[in-house]
């Protein structure tokens, strides 16, 4: 099993690496990949050092699969490519997750779509597949009407730039930033470039892929996205509003038998899901299971995930793991 990483040198890239070993993904060759300027380097993977090679050397060695995490760009031009010369694509940028020809797959929510005739598939944003993840459930048994979202999002979503500037800022040193406004002790409205309608890219990412990955347009969602100074993962308040009332004894039964997910809810002990909890975890936990009061069928929730690994690298390699069990790679 020949597996290249493209952006094996970033972020998201070097988390990809650490999740295909952790999780023994049956990796025989290891084909790092990024941009020229990174060509021959090494990354460490196992134990050994790979040199890292181009995007075209990388299609000439004939892996089985690529995991892309370098940006839309990048993925626009090389995916194809890749695609072309019969190697499977798992692309974890935006660049073909609203593309109709395209699946966009949370494994535990929508892998049965998948076929082997698919040759690029996307990877959701973060903050949709946690969300997801909690939502289908509670779809099949309550039947969903509209999701109230607002995201408590963590600088490493934005890359090692912001890490870096929140951790300049913190010590007081001056250098390159990643956003508009300091970061640190500070909260910032906005997540990606606003659209004309006064949403940002990242709120309508959550709108439309919500809809995309459960297969259900009557299921609406509004987001506000939020960056704060945080590095252990991303948090979101839900509000849903259902077509059947529930029981909350039952939604958390339900939520707690869900693959993936762990319910974090005992008020009386101050238990709860945070951020430095869901670091370096797979899982996505749920807590502050509660009625909204204002009005009928409608439930209030926190939903926290390690953007990097569930939000990011652990759902690309899970999708891979599903091609592969598949014997479709």
């Amino acid at each position: 099993m020949k597996v290249a990483v493209v952006g094996a040198t970033g972020l998201v890239g070097s988390k990809m690496l650490q999740v295909l070993a952790e999780r023994n993904f049956p990796v025989t060759e290891l084909i790092p990949v990024a941009s020229e300027k990174s060509v021959g380097k090494e990354v460490e993977y196992k134990g050994k050092q790979y040199k890292v090679v181009s995007a075209d050397t990388a299609i000439s060695m004939k892996p089985n699969v690529a995991i892309f995490s370098a940006g839309g760009s990048t993925s626009l031009e090389w995916a194809p490519k890749f695609a072309a010369a019969g190697i499977t694509v798992i692309d974890n940028s935006s660049a073909w997750r609203m593309d109709p020809a395209k699946k966009l797959v949370v494994p535990e929510v929508n892998a049965a779509a998948l076929t082997p005739e698919d040759k690029i598939i996307a990877n959701p944003n973060c903050s949709t597949i946690q969300m997801v993840l909690v939502l289908d459930p509670l779809h099949k048994q309550y039947g969903i009407r509209r999701v109230v979202v607002s995201t408590y999002q963590s600088v490493t979503g934005t890359g090692i730039k912001a890490v870096t500037q929140l951790m300049n800022e913190r010590q007081g040193i001056a250098g390159e930033k990643a956003y508009a406004h300091e970061i640190d002790l500070n909260v910032i409205p906005q997540i990606d470039v606003f659209l004309d309608n006064g949403y940002t890219k990242e709120e309508m990412k959550m709108v439309q892929e919500t809809v995309k990955i459960m297969g259900d347009e009557r299921v609406k969602v509004t987001a506000t996205t939020v960056r704060i100074p945080v590095m252990g993962g991303h948090s979101e308040s839900v509000n849903i509003e259902f077509e059947k009332d529930f029981d909350l004894a039952e939604v958390r039964k339900v939520l707690a038998a869900t693959p993936g997910v762990i319910v974090v809810d005992e008020p009386a002990s101050a238990s709860y899901p945070m951020p430095k909890d869901a670091h370096d975890k797979d899982e996505v936990f749920v807590g502050r299971i509660r009625r909204d009061e204002t009005q009928p069928n409608t439930l209030n929730l926190w939903i926290v995930a390690d953007n990097l690994r569930k939000g990011a690298a652990t759902n690309a390699v899970q999708i891979a793991e599903y091609l592969q069990q598949k014997n479709w790679l």
